[in-house]
This record gives C-alpha cells, structure tokens and sequence, in this order.
C-alpha cells in the first residue's frame, strides 16, 4: 500500500525516546492483547531505559507533519544487524511504514558493516510474520516459547 504524506525517514535519537516510547506503547497495545501479556518488556520499558537504548543505535524514525508515526532499533552484533521493536502507530498501521523503516535501518546496518540482518516476532503475531516474509526474511529459529527468528542476507 503507498505511504501517505511521504514520511521522512531519519536515524533515531536519544532525544526522540519520548516520542518513541509512546508509539511503541500505542503500537504493543495490540501485540498485549493477542498474548494476554499486559506485561511485556515493550509496554514496561521505562523512558530512561529507552533513552540509553537510543544513544548508540542504528535504528530509524519515520516522522509525518512533524509527528513520530513508527520507529524501528537496530544495533549491530559483529556483522548482524539485530533488528528489535518495530513500533507504527495504530493509525498508520497498514500503510507502508513498516517496509520503509526496514529498508532504511537495512541500509544503515550496511552502511556500518553488517552482511546479514536478524529479528524475532512471536508465533501470533500473524502480520509481523507477512511483513517479514514479504520483505525478504527467512524463518531461522523457532523457540519452545513461540518466538519465530528471521534472518536476511544483506548483501
């Protein structure tokens, strides 16, 4: 689906975790209600705890009318990109972010040396499934507890 508004997508900054932590709460809400985990790290995770997450990472915000509508972390583990916590508000949801957004942090990961990009989502979350597979990511892994591992080569 094309993106509205053209989003501007830029690396993500310790400045942004308030902005960030918000559309990741918003954008978990559902991830919660699927689990029946009101209690997981994404919707706990404190502002302070974000905020250093944020200080040495490759992740990407996109940002539309001067809002943060998705935001996605990254850092790289020798030559893996490990990708974490992509977050689009509710009302953008659907509309392309999720693609931009892994592109962009896919470049960075490039950019600072990785080969090949990793990230998990768990075995219900139906829609983060298609996105990966749809983006190019490969089941990898898949735990007792139901988190599925993606990885991709990003040669």
């Amino acid at each position: 689906m094309p993106v509205s508004n053209s989003p501007l997508i830029r690396p993500v900054s310790p400045d942004d975790a308030g902005e960030v932590l918000t559309v990741q709460r918003a954008a978990f809400v559902s991830e919660a209600l699927i689990y029946g985990d009101p209690d997981m790290p994404p919707l706990t995770q404190t502002l302070e705890e974000l905020r250093a997450e944020l200080v040495e990472n490759l992740g990407c915000v996109a940002v539309t009318e001067h809002r943060i509508v998705g935001a996605v972390r990254a850092r790289l583990d020798g030559e893996l990109l490990l990708i974490g916590r992509l977050a689009i508000a509710p009302d953008q949801q659907g509309e392309g972010l999720g693609t931009l957004l892994l592109d962009a942090v896919e470049q960075r990961g490039r950019e600072a040396g990785a080969t090949e990009a990793e990230l998990f989502t768990g075995g219900l979350s139906e829609a983060n499934q298609r996105l990966y597979e749809r983006e190019g990511y490969h089941r990898t892994e898949e735990t007792a507890d139901g988190e599925i591992f993606y990885r991709k080569a990003l040669g």
